[in-house]
C-alpha cells in the first residue's frame, strides 16, 4: 500500500502532482545547500591532487624512468591524501545525513566518532570516503551539466526580447529578429517542467547515494539473524499456549466460579441494611470481573491499550514510560492481524527496556511502518552497542516470539553503537 504522504523525494517523484506540491522547492534547497559543500571539496580535491597530476603524467611518460624524487613525492602526496580523508569525511558525513532530511524523511543515524584507530579501520569509514571523492567529483560535473542547459533554456525563453538589440543572439545559430527568436522561446518554455524533473531526479539520484554511503553497513557481520527454526518454535509455542490455558480453564476458573456462586448466594442471605453488605457487594462485583479477565487470558494475553488505542498509539504510551526521550514514527494503513499487533506491542516493550538497562543511551527511535505485505519495526538507539543475545538480554526470547509469528528478528550492533533492532512481521491473514 502507497502511504499517503510521500517519504522520500524519489517516491514524490512517481506522483502526479509533484510540480505543484512542496517537493520541488525541497530538492531545489538540496541541490543549492550542496553548492558551497561540493565546492569547497572540489577545490580541496584540486589542491591536493594537482600537484600529483605531473607526477602522474611523469611516471605515464616511457621515454624516460621517474627520478626518486618524483616517485617519494607522488608516494608522499598518496599517503597525505588517504590519512586525511578519514578525518574530513566524518565531518561532512554529519552535515550530509542533517542535509537528507530535506529530501528524505526517513532518519539516517548518526555515527559517533568511534576513536582515531577505529576510524581507520571501520567499512563504514571508507564508504565515508568514497562518498567525499563522489560529493567533490562527479557532483559538480553534473551540476555544471545542468546549470548549463538551464541557462541555454533561459536564454531561449528570453530570445524574443534580446533579438532586438544590434548584437544577434546566439543559440544554435544566429537569432536576428524577434520572429525567429518566438519558436526558441515556446520550446524552452515547454522544457521548464522538464528541467524541474530533471532536477528532483539529480537530487533524488544524489540522495540515494548519500543514504547508500552513509547509513550504517548491512551485511552478514553486522546485521545477524537471530531467528530460531520456526517450525520448532510454533509448535512450542502453540503447546505453551494450550497447557496455560488448560491449566487456567480447569484449575483456577472453576474455582473463580464457586467463589462467585458463594458470594452472589452470601448478598442473599445478607440483608441490605446490614453493614457488610455493602463490602459483599463490592467483593461479588470484583469477582465477576476477575472471570471476566480470565477469560480473556484462557482465549489469549493481549495488552489492553492496544485494544483500546491500537498499535500506534499503545506504542506511544510506551515511549512516554521510558525513562530516556523516545522519538514514535508510525505510518500505518489499514488493519493488523491481532498476533503481528500483539508481538509488535512486545517487540517495542523489550527493547526499550533494553535500552534503559543495558544501553546507556541518551535517546530512542521506533518507527512502525509497512512494506508491502509486511509491518516493519524498528527501535534504534544512541548507545554505546555490542548488543549480543548470547549474553542474555532479552533478545533470544523476542526472536523466538517473533518466530512465532513467522517473522524475523534482525540485530545490527557495532561496537561504539549506535543499535538498531528491525523486526519484519507478515501480515497475511
Amino acid at each position: 500500500m502507497t502511504p499517503e504522504h510521500p517519504r522520500h523525494l524519489a517516491e514524490a517523484l512517481r506522483r502526479r502532482g509533484w510540480l505543484i506540491s512542496a517537493w520541488p522547492w525541497r530538492a531545489l534547497a538540496y541541490l543549492v545547500s550542496t553548492v558551497p559543500i561540493a565546492g569547497l571539496l572540489s577545490v580541496g580535491l584540486l589542491i591536493i591532487g594537482a600537484p600529483l597530476l605531473p607526477a602522474v603524467n611523469a611516471l605515464l611518460r616511457h621515454d624516460r624512468p621517474p627520478g626518486i624524487a618524483l616517485v617519494l613525492f607522488l608516494v608522499a602526496g598518496s599517503v597525505i591524501l588517504v590519512a586525511l580523508a578519514p578525518i574530513v569525511s566524518f565531518g561532512v558525513a554529519a552535515v550530509e545525513r542533517w542535509r537528507l532530511r530535506l529530501v528524505d524523511g526517513r532518519p539516517l543515524p548518526a555515527s559517533p566518532w568511534p576513536g582515531l584507530a577505529n576510524r581507520y579501520r571501520a567499512a563504514a569509514t571508507w564508504r565515508e570516503v568514497a562518498y567525499l571523492f563522489w560529493l567533490g567529483g562527479f557532483v559538480p560535473v553534473a551540476y555544471w551539466v545542468l546549470l548549463l542547459l538551464v541557462l541555454l533554456d533561459l536564454g531561449m525563453v528570453t530570445s524574443p526580447w534580446l533579438a532586438g538589440n544590434a548584437e544577434p543572439v546566439v543559440i544554435w545559430q544566429p537569432i536576428e529578429t524577434t520572429g525567429e527568436a518566438i519558436p526558441y522561446a515556446i520550446v524552452a518554455v515547454l522544457l521548464l517542467p522538464v528541467f524541474c524533473y530533471a532536477g528532483g531526479l539529480l537530487a533524488a539520484a544524489q540522495a540515494a547515494v548519500a543514504r547508500w554511503a552513509l547509513a550504517s553497513p548491512v551485511d552478514a557481520t553486522a546485521l545477524r539473524e537471530v531467528a530460531r527454526s520456526r517450525t520448532r518454535l510454533v509448535s512450542a509455542y502453540e503447546a505453551e499456549r494450550r497447557r496455560i490455558e488448560r491449566d487456567l480453564h480447569d484449575g483456577a476458573q472453576p474455582r473463580l466460579t464457586s467463589l462467585t456462586l458463594q458470594l452472589g448466594l452470601a448478598r442473599l442471605d445478607v440483608p441490605e441494611d446490614s453493614p457488610a453488605a455493602r463490602p459483599l457487594a463490592v467483593a461479588h462485583d470484583q469477582a465477576r470481573g476477575l472471570m471476566v479477565m480470565l477469560r480473556q487470558l484462557v482465549h489469549g494475553i493481549r495488552p489492553q491499550s492496544l485494544t483500546d488505542l491500537g498499535l500506534a498509539g499503545a506504542v506511544r504510551e510506551l515511549a512516554d514510560a521510558a525513562t530516556i526521550p523516545v522519538t514514535v514514527h508510525a505510518d500505518l494503513h489499514g488493519e493488523l492481524p491481532e498476533i503481528v499487533e500483539t508481538t509488535a506491542y512486545f517487540v517495542v516493550s523489550e527493547a526499550l527496556g533494553n535500552v534503559a538497562r543495558h544501553a546507556n543511551a541518551t535517546r530512542a527511535e521506533v518507527r512502525l511502518t509497512r512494506a508491502g505485505g509486511d509491518l516493519v519495526v524498528e527501535v534504534s538507539d544512541d548507545g554505546h552497542g555490542g548488543a549480543d543475545p548470547a549474553r542474555g538480554t532479552g533478545l533470544t526470547g523476542l526472536a523466538d516470539r517473533v518466530a512465532a509469528a513467522d517473522g524475523r528478528l534482525l540485530l545490527a550492533s557495532a561496537p561504539g553503537g549506535p543499535t538498531l533492532v528491525r523486526v519484519e512481521l507478515p501480515c497475511r491473514r
